[in-house]
């Protein structure tokens, strides 16, 4: 787990807003989730033999002897909280949370213990256009972060239930033809969950990977035919992408389309968003059936993408810096920055506190990356004037009436 500081926030911040706003122009609606849920929750829809609920949990138990977990992943109380509050019963929901998960794993470029997502849920939308839909929306979001050239998208189908119970048995045969090269995890999960055995991340295991028959050759028709559908809409909107086979996922809930963007950039963990279609979750967790789909996408590993040069920086910075010298200038200056707040409230002003020479209040404005030092002494408190000190332009200095520092201001608010 890690501490996020003062210099890091902004691309936070950017990654954020970016994300929040794609959200809006999509016409989708933001929830909060708690980050405690029942453990039985996560053994029920993400699946007892998966790598997260047998060794990444962080799990224990409440003064009432219950069991709670803190989430690994957002998708099983989205789904918790839609069944709860009667959000999806013939209802078309477009959601969107984000916050913080937990996983007990090996720390790795862009992955820690606690790391936060940003996630959609999507419900009561059975057709490949909201598959492509979000993915419209992912390419879209790597445009606005400038980071479209770092990422590529991988796709696969999972198949219906039916389908991926005929695939098992003909895989399980050909793993048992390879059983003795298997490792402890895998030879583990041919009685358990053979597929995970595909998504093995053991390069030793590589090979047999490779030689292990295609899901995609044992879709059922209906599944087929809404990966095609996708694959010619992605084609229509010109996103580029590939057929991966071996594409699984982690997770139990998924059918039909699942998809990831990953990267080269981040060492072994590449994936930056994973997704896909779990539509037999909501009846998995006590509900009618209803189709889904979803996505999540890591923060820390998108912000580890950013290109300094891209970063629009100077949003987070403060448009002016006021300098007060003298104690009477102190207290009037305090005032006078409010009264700026209330006149411009885009207006970022940062106001010097705990005294200090004019010279080391004059290194604090630069330092701070304002475009203004504003300053106000008994000489200018005299006159109700103000000095205005350009931090970041070849001009010289001025003096104005304080009456006429919102005129100037205001530009100064609008282009930054």
């Amino acid at each position: 787990m890690n501490d996020l500081g003062p210099e890091d926030s902004p691309r936070w911040q950017f990654v954020e807003s970016e994300y929040r706003a794609l959200m809006a122009a999509y016409g989708y609606r933001e929830i909060r989730l708690p980050i405690v849920e029942k453990t039985e929750l996560f053994k029920r829809s993400i699946g007892e033999v998966t790598d997260i609920v047998e060794k990444e949990m962080y799990t224990f138990e409440d003064r009432n002897g219950d069991s709670l977990s803190l989430r690994p992943e957002g998708t099983a109380g989205c789904v918790r909280a839609a069944l709860q509050h009667g959000w999806i019963h013939n209802q078309v929901q477009r959601l969107w949370y984000g916050g913080p998960m937990f996983r007990h794993e090996r720390p790795q470029k862009g992955r820690y213990r606690q790391f936060h997502q940003l996630g959609v849920e999507v419900f009561g939308l059975a057709g490949p256009d909201i598959d492509a839909e979000l993915i419209f929306m992912t390419a879209r979001l790597w445009r606005q972060l400038g980071i479209a050239h770092k990422v590529r998208l991988e796709i696969n189908s999972l198949g219906s239930a039916e389908a991926r119970r005929a695939y098992r048995d003909t895989l399980v045969a050909y793993l048992r033809e390879h059983e003795a090269e298997l490792d402890a995890d895998s030879r583990r999960r041919l009685d358990t969950n053979p597929l995970r055995v595909l998504d093995s991340k053991n390069p030793a295991m590589q090979d047999i990977v490779a030689g292990a028959p295609s899901l995609l050759g044992a879709l059922d028709t209906e599944s087929r035919q809404s990966f095609d559908s996708l694959r010619r809409l992605l084609d229509a909107a010109g996103i580029d992408y590939s057929v991966n086979p071996r594409l699984v996922r982690g997770l139990d809930y998924y059918s039909r389309t699942v998809f990831e963007w990953v990267t080269e950039e981040l060492g072994a963990q590449g994936t930056v968003c994973a997704g896909g279609r779990y539509d037999a979750l909501v009846e998995q967790l006590g509900g009618r059936p209803v189709p889904a789909i979803g996505f999540a996408l890591g923060i820390e590993r998108l912000v580890e993408l950013l290109d300094e040069d891209r970063l629009p920086l100077a949003r987070y910075r403060p448009h002016a810096y006021l300098v007060l010298a003298g104690e009477q200038a102190a207290a009037h200056g305090l005032r006078l920055a409010e009264q700026l707040r209330d006149a411009l409230p885009q207006l970022r002003l940062l106001t010097h506190c705990g005294g200090g020479s004019f010279k080391s209040q004059m290194k604090k404005a630069d330092r701070s990356g304002a475009q203004l030092a504003l300053i106000l002494g008994e000489e200018e408190m005299a006159r109700n004037a103000i000095g205005i000190k350009y931090l970041r332009e070849d001009r010289p200095q001025e003096t104005v009436p304080q009456a006429q520092l919102n005129d100037i201001l205001a530009p100064v608010c609008a282009s930054a």
